[in-house]
């Protein structure tokens, strides 16, 4: 299996390429905030444990959090998948910790985790550009831009460390054109095969 961790600050364009990879390798998306989503409309054990804390205004815990990714992961797997692109997760050590346990339970693990680096400056210009047709609200306040790439640099990088020290992390640049970008990440991808 193929298992790959898409991470990229807010605005570095990690969306448009992880659709790109997911067509070119026919991998399944793992999202943890659409499993949430999917786990509590469905009225799952897990989804209805996830809700007591959402509606409480508190973070799902990461015990629930992998137990969800589990349950998609049997079900991709029992559908045939060829492998997963984690977006959204693991965003913490313990995250990353609980995931490689879960992986190696289910007899796989993450081959690599690619990260695409863009300055701030570049960032907040996206994001702004972004701003003027999303209607989110939090891509339109610089502040609120610097605060989220603030918080992904202080949380990541002890994951990106994680990682390194695994020897499955690998940087690359995320500015250029979008099939600039996409060819670099194909050519680390193409490595693992």
């Amino acid at each position: 299996m193929l298992n790959l961790v898409l991470f990229g600050p807010p605005g570095s364009g990690k969306g448009t390429q992880a659709s790109n990879i997911i067509t070119k390798y026919s991998l399944v998306h793992i999202s943890t905030g659409d499993i949430l989503r999917h786990e509590v409309k469905n009225e799952t054990p897990l989804g209805q444990e996830a809700k007591k804390f959402m509606d409480g205004g508190l973070l799902v815990p990461d015990e629930v959090v992998i137990g969800m990714l589990g349950t998609k992961i049997d079900e991709s797997i029992a559908e045939g998948a060829r492998g997963f692109i984690f977006d959204g997760f693991p965003r913490t050590v313990a995250q990353a910790e609980a995931l490689d346990k879960l992986l190696t339970f289910k007899e796989t693990e993450i081959n690599k985790v690619l990260a695409l680096e863009v300055d701030d400056e570049e960032l907040v210009t996206r994001i702004l550009k972004r701003g003027e047709t999303s209607s989110r609200s939090d891509d339109q306040d610089e502040s609120i831009i610097r605060k989220r790439i603030v918080e992904y640099n202080n949380k990541t990088a002890p994951v990106a460390a994680y990682y390194d020290n695994q020897g499955k992390y690998t940087a690359l640049a995320g500015v250029g054109t979008i099939d600039q970008i996409f060819q670099s990440l194909c050519m680390e991808i193409d490595k693992l095969a």
